[in-house]
């Protein structure tokens, strides 16, 4: 490798040597410096141009810890340790610095890789950058080797943090969906609890009240008739309120799925909003685990809640349909709409529980409206089938992006 002497020096090694002025072939010293020391391992089956390039880099300021290999199953093995950076020739014995380079792709060893050779042409250049290279080098022209080095190892750095911190979110973001997931289980369980408790022991109450109020109206003075009989009126409407409490808390009719309690809930919400009129179109009833049934129909009840307290719309339409292992629920209105970028931050916390409760279940939420053309809310909830602990198998980058 007498060229890269010459090319750093101008004069051929043999007659530096000659006249006794070659320096000793030990590595030099590493300035006092408070820089990073890095280590970089050193590809190469040449002594001489190792100690050249480690030269120039001390020379430069920057503080490196070596080692050197020469063979593709020493990389291979070295990689066991933490390296900053790897420099690689591109002549060796038995193989080449683009081989050395895919191995260490197909290894996936995330290592900044710098590719140094006496002569390379524009096409292995483009070919090495292509396979992951940060950069390529001429042994004639190494004076660009420390910033290159450097500049490889910092962008390395700067992704590798990027990396932590897009994994520390995405585990903040499966941590608040556990908590979201364990919560709304909780909140069910509890709502599950207060609906029995209004069955059995207020609704037995308010019934055992209403007969001893008609006892009293049949054996009671008129006076005393006519006051139970009022007593009895608003009795009723105790116990209806009491009904319709345990009702939405948790409708029974779920047991029968999720199309059946979807025309309930529709049916009850076109008794109460007078002037709109809803309808549920599905093709048919899906078989779905409990967890998910109730987070479609939590869906469909906020959202209509939000139509008659927001919309002023004269028709609501609730759609499901299932296809590629994915349901979903659509809730469109003809109401007012509005204009989603210009929501206060503070807006929409019904959404935003809905959101947070899809996403517990691996579904996600579409909003779109505009003003005066109504409102679209859209569940894509994948489907479980009930008795099934499996998901359909679904891309989990698709999935990031569609949320």
């Amino acid at each position: 490798m007498a060229h890269l002497w010459g090319a750093i020096h101008g004069f051929d090694p043999a007659r530096r040597r000659a006249v006794g002025i070659l320096p000793r072939m030990n590595p030099p010293p590493q300035r006092a410096t408070s820089a990073p020391v890095w280590r970089v391992l050193h590809v190469e089956d040449s002594e001489l141009d190792h100690l050249m390039i480690q030269a120039l880099l001390a020379q430069a300021g920057v503080s490196v810890l070596w080692r050197r290999v020469d063979t593709l199953p020493e990389v291979l093995q070295a990689l066991s340790e933490p390296w900053d950076a790897i420099v690689c020739d591109y002549q060796l014995p038995g193989t080449s610095g683009l081989e050395v380079l895919r191995a260490l792709r197909a290894a996936r060893a995330s290592i900044p890789f710098l590719l140094v050779s006496g002569e390379i042409g524009e096409e292995t250049a483009v070919e090495a950058m292509r396979e992951g290279a940060a950069d390529y080098l001429l042994k004639t022209h190494l004076k660009r080797l420390a910033p290159a080095l450097q500049q490889a190892i910092r962008a390395a750095q700067a992704q590798q943090a990027r990396d932590q911190a897009h994994e520390a979110l995405r585990e903040s973001q499966r941590q608040l969906q556990a908590l979201t997931r364990h919560l709304q289980a909780h909140i069910e369980a509890e709502r599950a609890a207060m609906a029995r408790e209004l069955h059995d022991d207020v609704g037995s109450a308010l019934t055992a009240l209403k007969f001893d109020l008609a006892w009293l109206a049949r054996h009671g003075q008129p006076s005393q008739a006519a006051r139970a009989e009022q007593a009895m009126a608003t009795l009723d409407v105790a116990i209806a309120a009491s009904r319709r409490l345990m009702l939405n808390l948790r409708p029974p009719i779920l047991q029968e799925g999720l199309v059946p309690a979807l025309h309930w809930l529709i049916g009850q919400f076109e008794r109460q909003q007078e002037g709109i009129q809803a309808q549920l179109v599905s093709d048919a009833d899906i078989p779905l685990d409990e967890e998910r049934a109730l987070v479609a129909y939590r869906f469909v009840q906020e959202a209509l809640h939000n139509v008659a307290k927001h919309a002023r719309a004269t028709r609501v339409t609730v759609e499901l349909a299932w296809a590629g292992g994915v349901l979903t629920v659509e809730v469109r209105d003809d109401g007012v709409g509005m204009n989603v970028a210009a929501l206060p931050p503070t807006a929409g916390l019904g959404l935003r529980g809905l959101r947070e409760r899809a996403a517990s279940v691996g579904a996600w939420l579409d909003l779109s409206s505009a003003p005066g053309a109504g409102t679209r809310l859209l569940l894509s909830l994948p489907v479980l089938a009930a008795g099934n602990d499996t998901e359909i198998d679904m891309d989990a980058e698709w999935l990031e992006e569609a949320r």
